[in-house]
């Protein structure tokens, strides 16, 4: 272990910590120094299991040999290569495994560095591929109430999640939003897919009359809503979008960055729900968490459309000076050499019925009002204390991290999404410890 254990830094002030209440924090700092497989060490020498793999990201479990090595060798061999008008092998090589496993027809991949870059890229890509097929009165981007989208400004505008957007002013014109399919009233404690609200997606075709399919360029979801709580899918809901977008010649895209690469039982989310999207984001498990790298996937058609006019000319004036790195390529060929070596990429379907039972479990604990999950992804929704909105769910962080486990509060809902290395051992340590917590006086 390294000589950091047991210290912390001596000075906290230059960093400003995101997405953190940094004053608290400072105050008492949690600090992780090391990492294995299901668990994180602290700088005070603890084990907490994780059961967020990171912040959704760490699907292969940490610290695994096969991405280790290979950073190491690609560190010493082509640290960096530049992406415009130049390559490297391994960035080639990337595209071709990632193909392999996307749902079929997704035959193209456009790098990026973070899901917040994935999904301003994919909304650039249906802008533009509108205009060069000669229908660039389709500007408008739709997007969903308690969506998440990353933190720039398209992600920001076409996502509905009001803290995120209220102090950044009018961000991206001509964006509407379809509403949320959260109904507790008629969906609490359902297991898996709820059964009501199919309807939702006809909020689509209201939008559609409002201002006219010649002004829409796309729409954007989350397959399953993470940032926001869980929030899933009802039955049939995603197979009705795609038919509204494909009636009205709109492009659909599917945000992946948190399903994608086996969070669901299944390589992509396409492939659980069987709903064809235009355009796939992607970033997070992609790397294992490792190394900061996105991708979007694009069909032959959305791409072949840009391939037109003189050869020496630039088709898509878009990119980033780490697309495609060599490092987080070499990162990216070793996370998915893991996963297909251990079958993590449909390991959740197996594990899916013991998580599910183990979840709702605790539906009997004080302040539980709802228990959503599927494939590797569970929620349980908290009643707030009055008053005090996030503040039960923050307590309930604080006290899983001092007994010994990570979980993910967002308002007052606990998210949990595990590295899906996780053994049904693992998953009893992780509802026993989160039994205690929702026990005790938070």
């Amino acid at each position: 272990m390294s000589n950091r254990l047991n210290t912390t830094p001596n000075d906290m002030r230059a960093f400003w910590m995101p997405f953190t209440a940094n004053r608290q924090f400072k105050k008492e700092p949690r600090l992780f120094v090391g990492a294995k497989d299901m668990y994180y060490t602290t700088h005070d020498g603890r084990q907490v299991l994780d059961g967020t793999a990171g912040l959704w990201c760490v699907n292969a479990g940490h610290c695994r040999p096969k991405i280790t090595e290979a950073i190491c060798e690609q560190a010493g061999e082509l640290d960096y290569a530049p992406a415009f008008q130049l390559g490297h092998p391994k960035a080639f090589e990337l595209a071709n495994r990632l193909v392999d496993i996307a749902p079929e027809g997704m035959n193209h991949v456009f790098y990026t560095n973070s899901g917040s870059e994935s999904v301003d890229t994919a909304l650039k890509i249906a802008l533009a591929y509108q205009r060069v097929k000669g229908e660039g009165s389709r500007f408008r981007l739709i997007g969903r109430e308690r969506g998440y989208h990353g933190i720039n400004f398209g992600g920001m505008s076409v996502g509905g999640i009001v803290s995120n957007r209220k102090m950044f002013g009018t961000l991206l014109t001509g964006v509407d939003h379809m509403p949320h399919t959260h109904l507790p009233g008629k969906n609490a404690f359902t297991k898996g897919q709820p059964e009501y609200g199919v309807e939702l997606a006809d909020e689509l075709e209201r939008i559609v009359a409002l201002h006219d399919a010649s002004t829409i360029a796309a729409v954007i979801v989350e397959p399953v809503s993470g940032s926001t709580g869980v929030l899933i899918p009802p039955k049939g809901y995603l197979q009705r979008l795609r038919e509204i977008c494909t009636k009205h010649g709109i492009l659909l895209i599917f945000d992946e960055v948190i399903t994608g690469f086996g969070r669901l039982g299944t390589p992509f989310a396409t492939q659980y729900f069987d709903v064809m999207p235009d355009i796939i984001t992607t970033a997070k498990g992609l790397t294992n968490g490792v190394i900061p790298m996105g991708a979007v996937f694009v069909t032959s058609e959305i791409h072949d459309a840009f391939m037109t006019g003189p050869e020496h000319m630039i088709e898509f004036m878009h990119g980033y000076t780490y697309s495609g790195n060599p490092i987080a390529s070499a990162a990216g060929l070793g996370t998915l050499d893991t996963y297909k070596e251990e079958g993590l990429l449909t390991r959740a379907a197996e594990l899916a019925p013991y998580w599910e039972e183990k979840l709702h479990s605790l539906a009997d604990c004080p302040h539980v009002i709802d228990i959503r999950n599927i494939g590797l992804i569970g929620a349980i929704e908290l009643a707030p204390i009055a008053g005090e909105p996030t503040k039960r769910a923050f307590n309930a962080f604080l006290k899983a991290y001092e007994s010994g486990l990570l979980i993910r509060t967002t308002g007052d809902i606990i998210a949990l999404s595990p590295p899906l290395i996780i053994t049904k051992a693992e998953i009893d340590e992780l509802f026993d410890k989160l039994r205690k917590v929702l026990m005790s006086n938070i």
